[in-house]
Formats: C-alpha cells, sequence, structure tokens
C-alpha cells in the first residue's frame, strides 16, 4: 500500500520502564515497512525543544527487543511548561517549529498519563498528528487493557515478596514491603496477590490499622507466626482521606510542603516528619499495636530496571506495529490500546486527563478477600 504519511519523529517521556525499547523497535521497523522516514527524537519533550534528533533505521532499532530502558532517553518534561535555566517557560511554539524543520507528518509518543496530556496540549497548538502508545508499569492509563511495562514490573514485585517470605518465616516478623504505583493499586494488587502477602493496602481502598492489627494477630493466634503486609506508595488511611474530603487543599499542601505535614491516625495529632515513607510511618506503628517486630522493604526504582518480560516483548511489539500501520493510513490524533486482545485506536481526547483505577468490584479483589487477604477495610 502507499502511505499516507512520509516522515514521523518519535519520543519517550516520562519514567522508564521495560518494554519502550521493544516499542520502539516496533514502530520503526513497521513504519520502514512502509517507506516512511523515522527519526529519533532525543531525551523526550526537552530533546523535541532543543532539536536533538537521530536518524532510525533497520541496523539501530536492531537487538531492541529485549533491551530494558529506552535507546532514545527520556524526561519528564512538559513543553507547556519546562525549565529553561532558572526560569520556567511555555516552549510549545518551539517544539512546534522544530517538528516543523524536522518535516515529520506525525509525532509517535510512548507515555503514562502525563505523556497523554502533554501529547494532546501539543497536537492543539500544532497541525501535525500525534499517535501514543501506552507505557507504565503502574497500569493506569485509561482506555486500555494493560500498558506495556506492567508485566514486567510486576514479575519484579512479586520475586521481591516470595523472596521476603523466606526471611519473615525465620524470624517470626511482620515485613512491610512498599510497592509503586503513584495513586493506582494494579501493582501491589498484583504482586500482592501472586507472591502470597496476607496484607494488600491499595489507594482505592482507605485503610484503618486498627483492623490490619486486629488481622495479623488473628494469625498470630492461629499459629501463623510471621505476616507479608504489601503497600501501594499512594494508600491513604480512612483518616486521612476524612481529612482531605473536609479540606480539599489538603492533599495539595502537603505535597508542597518540607517537611510534610502528616495526620497520625493513632493520636489524632499532625507530628512533622521528614519525608517518612508511608511504609515505614505503617511498619512503626503495626509494630506498636501488635509488639511484633516489623521490617521495611522499599523496592523502589528496581521495578522498572531490567529486560521486559515475554508478554511486554509482544504486547509492546504489537502496538508498536498497529502504530506503524495506522500511521500508513494516515490515522493520527489516537493512542493505540490493547481491548479484549485487539490492538485498537482510541480517540487521544478520550484518555488524556484520565485515570484507570481498581474498581471495588475488581475480579482480582475478590479473589483476594476469598484466600483471606486483608485490605484493612474489614477483618
Amino acid at each position: 500500500m502507499k502511505s499516507q504519511t512520509k516522515s514521523i519523529g518519535i519520543l519517550t517521556a516520562g519514567g522508564d520502564c521495560p518494554g519502550l525499547n521493544a516499542a520502539i523497535r516496533g514502530v520503526a521497523k513497521a513504519a520502514m515497512h512502509y517507506g516512511i522516514q523515522v527519526h529519533g527524537i532525543l531525551d523526550g519533550f526537552r530533546g523535541l525543544v532543543e532539536n536533538r534528533s537521530i536518524p532510525l533505521d533497520s541496523r539501530s532499532v536492531s537487538g531492541l527487543l529485549t533491551a530494558g530502558g529506552t535507546l532514545l532517553g527520556t524526561s519528564r518534561d512538559k513543553p507547556h511548561k519546562m525549565r529553561m535555566g532558572s526560569e520556567v517557560m511555555d516552549m510549545t511554539e518551539v517544539a512546534v517549529a522544530n517538528m516543523k524543520r524536522m518535516n515529520i507528518d506525525c509525532l509517535v509518543c510512548l507515555g503514562g498519563n502525563g505523556t497523554q496530556k502533554n501529547a494532546l496540549r501539543l497536537r492543539e497548538a500544532t497541525d501535525i498528528g500525534i499517535i501514543t502508545l501506552p507505557k507504565t508499569i503502574d497500569n493506569d492509563v485509561a482506555c486500555t487493557d494493560v500498558s506495556f511495562g506492567f508485566d514486567s514490573a510486576m514479575r519484579v514485585a512479586t520475586e521481591a515478596v516470595d523472596r521476603l517470605h523466606t526471611t519473615a518465616t525465620s524470624h517470626h516478623r511482620i515485613i512491610v514491603c512498599e510497592i509503586m504505583g503513584h495513586d493506582a493499586g494494579w501493582l501491589a494488587l498484583g504482586a500482592g496477590i501472586a507472591g502470597g502477602a496476607d496484607v494488600i493496602l491499595i489507594p482505592e481502598i482507605p485503610y484503618d490499622l486498627e483492623i490490619v492489627a486486629r488481622h495479623l494477630n488473628n494469625r498470630r493466634k492461629s499459629g501463623k507466626r510471621f505476616s507479608i503486609i504489601a503497600v501501594a506508595e499512594g494508600v491513604r488511611s480512612r483518616d486521612q482521606l476524612a481529612l482531605e474530603e473536609a479540606d480539599p487543599e489538603r492533599k495539595k499542601k502537603k505535597k508542597k510542603s518540607e517537611p510534610e505535614e502528616v495526620f497520625d491516625a493513632l493520636t489524632n495529632e499532625g507530628v512533622h516528619l521528614v519525608q517518612e515513607s508511608v511504609a515505614s510511618r505503617i511498619a512503626r506503628r503495626i509494630q506498636t499495636m501488635t509488639g511484633v517486630e516489623a521490617r521495611v522493604t522499599a523496592l523502589g526504582h528496581v521495578q522498572r530496571g531490567g529486560q521486559p518480560t515475554p508478554y511486554d516483548r509482544l504486547l509492546a511489539t504489537r502496538l508498536g506495529t498497529k502504530a506503524g500501520k495506522l500511521l500508513a493510513e494516515g490515522v493520527y490524533d489516537v493512542m493505540v490500546a490493547l481491548q479484549g486482545g485487539d490492538t485498537v485506536p482510541v480517540p487521544l481526547k478520550e484518555v488524556a486527563c484520565k485515570k484507570k483505577l481498581v474498581p471495588a468490584d475488581h475480579p482480582w479483589i475478590e479473589s483476594a478477600r476469598l484466600v483471606e487477604t486483608c485490605f484493612g477495610d474489614e477483618v
């Protein structure tokens, strides 16, 4: 077929994750199959603003399928709000000018929620098309069943929970494992279930530590002398949620304050702490409430590194090659999503500014409850 697109730019934005290189390879090789010229833009939207790019051909994308990270580099910069020296400036016009200078028909952006919003905002400032692919270990991009990077991160988090079981069992401890995910609980929920965590705390279900402590004490009374708690980094207690509902600006203030003021669920008093992690705070309180030694493990960026799983390699390749086909057909301003096993284009306006959270009635939660997993909302 004769391609409706002559030239494209491709960039990766936001945090890195396994599968980015596989997706770059999929887009580039499919585009080249249709005779489309491919420009690789370095370091996300900052590279676009600074006019830094490299040509991509079949040789430059060879061997990328199994590699972690991103060949092109990435950044969290936003074209409309970019730090330039000591100032934050709107560099949208510069980004658009550079896209025109490269003579591209469409910009392909690989990224998560922030990238979807930034891509749409950029599209509204130019007549050059946009196609995005859903990338994130958090699995919270809307309108797609799963994002590439999630399966690989869940594998790492699950293996970590598996390994923590041996220490918890040997020393009869409570171990709290903090797992990434921002405001979505997909990663902690999936890894917690797969790793057999006894308690799983996710942002979508506000927790009560009194309930968690009772569950842990009941386990010890039944002869189970260790417990694993999987905690998503964005969790909130019922008391914290009540405070935020009473004062909607509280959550914003907490993010800006340094040191932050956090709510102590045990004493109902504000206490000043310097960036104590949520897992550390929960472990400290649980140890006091149960009298059992509690330890903390925060997996951090380990979850984002390493080789992609076979599933993520396949998913990234399918999404990337579908993008290449859509480019040849001249279909722009969409995100390529996985829905019901098929790769489909979804209008970018339907994706941007939305977040896919864990529903209260999700089958994963039902299964977890049936194997006596505590979510901190009921014993």
